[in-house]
């Protein structure tokens, strides 16, 4: 099945629930209309993050880059690898987490979708900054603190 939503900002307890009550697994597909936070800005709390979600999450994000986050292009551990008829980037250590590549054509379920994603954010080293006082919100995402 395929789902979609809105921005996740780092936040994946709805996603948890979500999972949960939908009865989930990795076959599932859930696309992150941008801002997923999983490439945000501490390499090591994304790596726990990452962890977290390919270890305990019953579902697939196909994530669409936001303009808070960092895009997997500029990561090195990002491969391109054909996805859905079109071009993604995975990382081996997280086949689960996929992200979108500007400007592919993807086919889910015979059903084409063309993949622009964020926009540069004029206001990034302010959020920088506030991101590090931020508190994690959900006791699910506690393992990344």
């Amino acid at each position: 099945m395929i789902f979609l939503t809105g921005d996740t900002h780092r936040d994946f307890g709805r996603i948890f629930d979500f999972c949960e009550k939908m009865k989930t697994t990795k076959e599932d597909i859930l696309i992150i209309l941008g801002d997923a936070g999983i490439n945000w800005v501490d390499k090591n709390k994304d790596n726990k993050r990452k962890r977290n979600l390919q270890e305990n999450l019953p579902i697939t994000l196909f994530c669409i880059h936001g303009n808070h986050e960092n895009r997997p292009t500029n990561i090195p551990t990002y491969k391109e690898v054909p996805f859905h008829r079109g071009i993604a980037y995975i990382e081996e250590e997280y086949p689960n987490i996929i992200f979108a590549k500007d400007g592919e054509i993807y086919d889910f379920n015979n059903k084409k979708c063309l993949v622009i994603g964020g926009a540069y954010s004029v206001d990034k080293g302010y959020r920088l900054a506030l991101f590090e006082k931020d508190k994690l919100r959900h006791p699910r995402n506690a393992v990344c603190s």
